[in-house]
């Protein structure tokens, strides 16, 4: 029944990408994943230890604990909610249900800010080179103080990539799958792998983290790279010789179809480069590359509630 459907998570989806559109973000200190990194953070590496088996076993406890908490939380959340209409009349029930859930799922993706911070790179570069690596420094891990422009430009479009997959489809793909709570135990494995899971920093403490995060991510980032080609009407060809290229077994693929999509050159100096043979990328290859991302978004949004209206799921309870 289409009335079922729309109870549950379509509308809450439309609710979430409307509220990002509009607003963007929501203050940090109201910000869920701001409080998962805060808690992150609090504990330091996970009890380092002198065995590495000991300092994964903690690492591993640690994760967990945080990923049944996030769960919770969600949970705890949507029987609020669902305390919060059971007075309300029909059909204003399940329209303020699904409304309030979509404010609730916002926080959990980030596509507006996404968009703005690529943009603002190659706004700093037409101040200045310096200005360009200092504002790509914000968004990427990487050292930025040698890069040239080219390689500035190349870093802001695999960021881009590779966090449409991360800030964006993944999230949407579990709420599809799991409603809420799986939307936040995502954004969870995520934040922990930003923060615990590099292996210059905790090593052996971080690598549940990572290898969760790769877990959960597997399967959207090949979704991602599959949207930038519909987006882009590009066929992909190599994109799973390309993909392999990086260390990362999910963010080769959403790059490395950025650069087939655009016939350019992404790579990271002295670590990878995808498709070799594609040209320097330049201003117009820039802009290009932000709007077949707006693109695949428009995708991954309209698939997910196609999905979630012809299966009459509910998400939101």
């Amino acid at each position: 029944m289409l009335t079922g459907a729309l109870q549950g998570g379509a509308v809450a989806l439309l609710v979430a990408v409307a509220i990002d559109a509009i607003f963007g973000e929501p203050p940090t200190r109201w910000h869920p994943v701001a409080w998962m990194g805060r808690a992150l953070a609090a504990t330091g590496a996970p009890w380092p230890s002198a065995s590495r088996a000991g300092a994964f076993l903690r690492g591993a406890g640690a994760w967990t604990l945080g990923a049944l908490l996030s769960i919770a939380v969600a949970l705890v959340a949507l029987q609020a909610i669902a305390l919060v209409v059971q007075h309300a009349p029909q059909p204003w029930r399940w329209l303020l249900q699904s409304g309030l859930c979509g404010v609730l799922l916002k926080p959990l993706f980030a596509l507006r800010m996404l968009q703005d911070e690529v943009m603002a790179v190659e706004r700093a570069t037409a101040i200045s080179l310096a200005a360009g690596r200092q504002r790509l420094s914000g968004i990427v891990g990487r050292e930025t103080a040698l890069l040239t422009l080219s390689e500035v430009r190349e870093s802001a479009l695999e960021s881009l990539a590779e966090n449409l997959n991360d800030s964006f489809v993944a999230p949407l793909f579990w709420f599809v799958v799991g409603g809420l709570p799986a939307a936040a135990l995502y954004r969870f494995a995520n934040t922990a792998d930003a923060m615990w899971g590099r292996r210059d920093r905790w090593e052996w403490a971080g690598k549940w983290s990572a290898r969760a995060d790769d877990v959960l991510s597997y399967v959207p980032a090949r979704l991602t790279a599959l949207l930038l080609s519909m987006a882009a009407r590009c066929w992909p060809r190599h994109l799973w010789r390309e993909a392999r290229r990086t260390e990362s077994p999910n963010g080769g693929w959403p790059m490395a179809m950025m650069a087939i999509a655009l016939d350019v050159r992404l790579g990271r100096p002295g670590f990878y480069v995808l498709h070799s043979e594609g040209r320097v990328v330049q201003a117009e290859d820039f802009h290009r590359g932000v709007r077949i991302a707006a693109f695949a978004s428009r995708f991954a949004v309209a698939f997910a509630v196609i999905v979630l209206l012809f299966t009459q799921r509910s998400v939101v309870t």
